[in-house]
């Protein structure tokens, strides 16, 4: 499947169009370069998902939770970027989130490829030549 954001304001389209396309999957993996637009789509998916906390980057916190006002379930955001050792990983408990059923979004996921749920979906978010983002997964 494939979603063109042709600008951002029209992201939030393009999330409600993401959300419909979840179904039962749990963990997703955002590959894109770094200013491809992966962090400013999770928000705007988290948002359509109900979330009504301040969403931000989880790059030094390595994971941000937030709680939909409509679900009982979290959503956690991971980026980890700056992860330098999977043993950093193992030590925050990553298991407890990825197979915890809760929505995970994670960024910079080839840093921690061989930890991810066989299950997760691949999103790579490509940035077009003429500055629209493609969202394919």
């Amino acid at each position: 499947m494939e979603i063109k954001i042709q600008d951002i304001e029209h992201i939030r389209d393009a999330a409600r169009d993401f959300v419909q396309q979840i179904g039962s999957h749990k963990v997703f993996a955002f590959y894109g370069k770094m200013g491809a637009g992966k962090t400013t789509f999770i928000k705007a998916v988290c948002e359509e998902l109900g979330v009504d906390d301040v969403i931000t980057s989880p790059t030094f916190a390595i994971v941000n939770e937030y709680q939909p006002a409509s679900s009982p379930t979290s959503i956690y955001h991971f980026d980890f970027y700056r992860i330098k050792k999977l043993e950093e990983v193992y030590d925050m408990g990553y298991e407890d989130y990825f197979y915890s059923g809760s929505l995970c979004f994670i960024e910079w996921p080839e840093l921690i490829e061989e930890l991810l749920p066989d299950d997760a979906v691949r999103v790579d978010i490509i940035e077009q030549s003429d500055g629209t983002r493609l969202v394919a997964f």
